[in-house]
């Protein structure tokens, strides 16, 4: 069954250049990090610095389309960086970027390289569709403080992901909730490539396009759809 999508109108208003593609997959295998996803992640970093030649990641103009879309909803993006801009950062760092598993690997290699905020999902944890809007306030986000589980609230008018359980997203790509995370039991995935004008759609839909091959390249016989969104109103 295909994941339900919707992006609110007040998101649209926000910011009327946002896109995004989904790819979603089943039959994935998933497991610690390897070499291979290592070395994508690697040549990812080396294909940022070439598209930024010389650029801080916050200088190129689809991080500063996200960093306005912040501001726009109240978020300081000095701060609350969009995944995009915090992972390309990481990766110019001496640190360079982490090994989490093979799948958030993969696609935080599309993400780095693309310039492109990249999430995953596990389609066996998200409860009934998701969407993208703007928090009342009173919607939960549960996160994990030493140990626990803890209960936050995203800021009125806030941009979040939701699913039929509570936020799994906040700020609309900058923390991920652990319990929607993909870990290496994960067979099922949900990938939404979100982009902002200048950022032409056909840039998206390459990116989307090298995420699905990596994805059959290291699960072999997965199905795999890429698809755009449905522009359902909601």
């Amino acid at each position: 069954m295909t994941l339900t999508l919707t992006v609110s109108e007040e998101v649209r208003a926000l910011a009327p250049g946002f896109t995004h593609i989904a790819v979603e997959a089943h039959g994935l295998v998933n497991g610690p990090s390897t070499a291979g996803s290592s070395a994508l992640l690697d040549a990812a970093a080396r294909r940022l610095a070439v598209r930024l030649d010389g650029r801080a990641p916050h200088e190129d103009p689809h991080m500063v389309a996200w960093r306005e879309a912040y501001t726009a909803f109240g978020s300081k993006p000095s701060r609350t960086r969009n995944s995009a801009e915090a992972l390309a950062k990481r990766a110019l760092s001496e640190a360079g970027l982490p090994r989490i598993n093979v799948l958030v690997d993969l696609y935080n290699a599309i993400s780095v390289a693309h310039l492109i905020p990249v999430g995953g999902e596990d389609l066996d944890r998200v409860q009934g569709g998701m969407r993208l809007l703007r928090a009342t306030g009173d919607e939960d986000f549960v996160t994990v403080a030493a140990g626990e589980d803890v209960v936050e609230h995203p800021d009125a008018g806030e941009v979040v992901w939701c699913d039929e359980t509570g936020v799994t997203c906040r700020r609309w790509n900058w923390r991920q909730g652990p319990r929607t995370r993909l870990t290496e039991e994960s067979v099922s995935a949900i990938f939404l490539l979100e982009s902002l004008a200048p950022m032409p759609v056909a840039d998206v839909e390459t990116a989307a396009a090298e995420l699905a091959e990596l994805l059959e390249k290291f699960s072999p016989g997965a199905r795999i759809e890429i698809r755009a969104a449905e522009p359902v109103r909601g």
